[in-house]
């Protein structure tokens, strides 16, 4: 087979005419902050993963952050797992929190419940539970002896039945590469009122949202609720700046249409790998979302598989170097992590997008076996 001239990513995003289209009536409308497009999303995001309220945020990190702050975590320990993204272990520190990280199942890598019990504090306030590459985090066995707030971590999972509804509150991305992406975007869900009322403020420096001003739901005086834009407003708690505005969600409306399509593709390409190379590698565990197919084979091939996929214009990737392997937290976590430690060497991520067609995937799979043919 011939080395194609052309580089295939191992993610991308696939947009089209639909996002064009949206996006210009989103710009003629003259409403480009949040207003229509960011309530509308809201409502149907809601309405796919079950929760009672969405609120629509700039990433998912901005969700988590937000929870941290509104469950009064300061000063507190939060949990989180060593496989994963930057995010869930620097939130914990941007809100002083000790960043208790812990190690994974060697099945599926995902939190390890029985590390995370040995791991608690008397303070421990909070657990991230990220569901790893789509696969549900064991957040049922993790309640069984901890009843404090778990932020149940979804940026790989949408959508995975049953994703969102474990944990007191989700979190979910929209990220350039994520299943659903828009650029860069995030959710908040939850079923409880109280908090999601006390969250909702928080995205914009405590104030209520102007298109809500213009619907007149939150004003303040009889003056202030003539028809039109209500301007009147009162700041009672202390907000940030973090809310999606409507050029995001429109993008995100039309991924969701899309969404459906885009995981079958995924899951074709799983399957496809799973099938035609159990001969030269380990399968990752099924995933309905397969946000990344990170692949298991021995370490002494690892890095040259990389560097052979890379001659042949395949761009490939490791998900993830382990949280605790980062300068900024091995001092703080000088512990042993028996299986994160071994599994992480095997890993790599190869090319599964809704970009790619049957015969980018044969490319990868007929180079993958001449590497082991040869090797």
């Amino acid at each position: 087979m011939e080395i194609r001239e052309d580089v295939l990513p191992v993610l991308r995003p696939l947009g089209g005419k639909e996002e064009i289209e949206s996006l210009a009536n989103t710009i003629n409308s003259g409403w480009w902050g949040k207003g229509p497009k960011v309530s509308e999303f809201e409502k149907k995001f809601a309405e796919m993963v079950g929760a009672k309220y969405a609120i629509a945020v700039t990433s998912n990190t901005a969700g988590i952050d937000l929870l941290l702050k509104a469950i009064n975590a300061e000063n507190k320990d939060v949990i989180n797992p060593t496989m994963s993204f930057m995010t869930t272990a620097v939130v914990p520190l941007w809100n002083n929190c000790s960043s208790n990280i812990v190690d994974i199942r060697k099945k599926d890598l995902n939190i390890c419940p029985e590390d995370v019990r040995k791991s608690l504090k008397p303070n421990t306030h909070a657990i991230i539970a990220v569901n790893y590459s789509g696969i549900l985090a064991p957040i049922e066995e993790i309640r069984n002896f901890f009843d404090g707030f778990i932020i149940e971590d979804c940026a790989h999972s949408c959508y995975t039945k049953g994703a969102g509804s474990r944990g007191d509150a989700a979190v979910w991305s929209f990220q350039a590469v994520k299943t659903m992406p828009c650029g860069d975007g995030g959710m908040i869900t939850t079923n409880d009122k109280q908090l999601y009322e006390k969250l909702l403020p928080m995205t914009w420096l405590g104030i209520t949202s102007t298109y809500s001003r213009t619907t007149n739901k939150n004003s303040l005086s009889n003056l202030s609720s003539r028809p039109g834009y209500s301007w009147d407003y009162d700041v009672k708690t202390l907000g940030y700046k973090c809310y999606m505005v409507d050029l995001t969600a429109a993008i995100c409306l039309e991924q969701m249409k899309k969404l459906p399509k885009h995981l079958e593709i995924r899951r074709k390409i799983q399957q496809k790998y799973n099938t035609n190379l159990c001969d030269y590698l380990e399968p990752p565990e099924h995933s309905e979302t397969v946000q990344h197919y990170s692949a298991r084979v021995p370490i002494k091939h690892r890095d040259k598989l990389i560097d052979y996929l890379s001659e042949k214009k395949i761009h490939t990737s490791v998900h993830y170097k382990p949280l605790h392997k980062h300068s900024i937290f091995s001092k703080e976590n000088n512990r042993e992590y028996s299986i994160a430690d071994k599994e992480w060497l095997k890993l790599i991520t190869l090319p599964c997008h809704p970009a790619m067609n049957e015969g980018d995937s044969d490319y990868v799979i007929h180079w993958i076996k001449e590497y082991f043919n040869n090797n």
